[in-house]
């Protein structure tokens, strides 16, 4: 994989370079995780003024109603919003956020705003 092209193509605001490259960082392969370190180094001094906001939640609390509010209201002003889930697979409730993108159907169509949703690995919460 080109390190290179891969943070340029994230820094140029590619949508699927974005999606390969959360996929190498979340890499647990020994071969990924010096490219995902690479990656990392080369884009943290790129990321400026970002804000990061975390929301966390029982099931039914509202967490992707919120987040669709807060990043509809922020895609309107111009800014660019990018959603990581976190799925806590949960095996009381099955786990929600991989279905969240669909409950965000708004947020999820907006050209400036990025869903990714992620299964935690067996973590819950």
């Amino acid at each position: 994989m080109d390190i290179g092209a891969l943070s340029s193509g994230i820094a140029a605001g590619e949508r699927a370079a974005l999606a390969r490259g959360i996929t190498l960082v979340e890499s647990r392969r020994p071969d990924h995780q010096a490219g995902a370190r690479t990656l990392l180094e080369r884009l943290m001094p790129l990321t400026g003024r970002a804000q990061r906001v975390g929301i966390t939640g029982v099931p039914g609390a509202g967490k992707s109603t919120t987040i669709e509010a807060l990043g509809l209201n922020l895609t309107a002003a111009g800014h660019k919003v990018a959603v990581l889930a976190i799925d806590p697979s949960s095996g009381r409730t099955g786990g929600s956020i991989l279905g969240d993108k669909t409950r965000m159907e708004r947020l999820s169509v907006d050209p400036l705003a990025f869903i990714r949703p992620s299964p935690s690995g067996g973590t819950l919460g």
